[in-house]
């Protein structure tokens, strides 16, 4: 650090300090957000109208399993204070990369290509793909390659989500793929005829079925069966993600969901939402596995 009182250059001083400033900052930005969210108590995470992986209830409150998750895992950790953020699913991991949320918490699927980018925590649960469809399955859809052989089927995805990813690799032209921001924007769409089925995982499916606004109208196609791969149909594990500096935030979350596995919360959580059939993912199943294109 110079003297600044024996510094007799202006232009030198104004240059020392200019270079002092951009030297803090880029500390600043290099830091993690692991410590300042232990020491402040306070995360702020992305979420998407994603029922039941995150959505907004009657009273107003951000719910699903996901949030609730987190409630549960870093809340015995000290943290008092757990702010949502509202996006779309395409600015979820660019603003966790420019550091507008911490981490997000919304059924994003751990995929070889998004471990590129972002860490994920291990997963909490495994799932299929389903799709919704109108009441009495007029056409009778049953499953991926169906949609993809049958020219008159037109399907609606959430955009950049692994089941619009998925119709593609089944075989679904694009030009019948509706993309969409949301599964309200896609009920919509079914609703009002320019599309015949919703492809979302079985979950969602599952409980768009028996919203009281949508009940009589739409109905989860069953059986169904989402994208085979080497003659067994692919399973998808969806988890919390961070960004890469925050691996020791990210640990820390692991050692909690272990926990909640084992005492029965995470079970309980997802039972409260409505999903008793849903699997825990099991402890041999694990974000590097899946990072490494390992589904199963």
């Amino acid at each position: 650090m110079p003297d600044w009182k024996t510094c007799k250059q202006v232009a030198l001083c104004g240059a020392l300090a200019l270079l002092a400033q951009i030297a803090s900052l880029t500390v600043v930005a290099a830091q993690s957000a692991t410590d300042r969210v232990l020491k402040e108590g306070k995360i702020t995470i992305g979420v998407n109208n994603n029922s039941p992986w995150s959505f907004v209830d009657e009273t107003g409150t951000v719910t699903g399993l996901q949030p609730n998750e987190l409630r549960a895992v870093l809340g015995s950790v000290g943290l008092k204070e757990i702010e949502f953020v509202p996006l779309e699913w395409n600015a979820l991991i660019p603003s966790l990369m420019a550091k507008k949320i911490d981490a997000i918490a919304t059924g994003m699927s751990i995929t070889p290509q998004r471990c590129e980018q972002v860490i994920f925590a291990n997963p909490d649960v495994a799932v299929n793909m389903g799709a919704v469809v109108l009441a009495t399955n007029p056409k009778k859809i049953h499953s991926f390659e169906q949609i993809a052989k049958d020219p008159s089927i037109r399907v609606a995805a959430d955009r950049g989500t692994l089941e619009a990813k998925a119709l593609a690799e089944a075989g679904v032209p694009s030009d019948r793929i509706m993309l969409l921001p949301d599964s309200q924007a896609a009920f919509a769409a079914l609703l009002g005829g320019r599309v015949d089925a919703y492809a979302g995982t079985t979950v969602t499916v599952t409980k768009s079925v028996v919203d009281p606004g949508l009940k009589g109208k739409l109905e989860a196609a069953t059986p169904f069966t989402g994208l085979v791969k080497d003659g067994e149909e692919k399973a998808f594990y969806p988890a919390v993600v961070f960004r890469n500096e925050d691996a020791k935030l990210r640990d820390i979350y692991n050692d909690g969901l272990q926990k909640t596995k084992k005492d029965g919360t995470l079970r309980e959580i997802i039972d409260k939402l409505g999903f008793n059939s849903l699997k825990i993912a099991p402890e041999t199943v694990t974000a590097k596995s899946l990072c490494e294109g390992n589904y199963r």
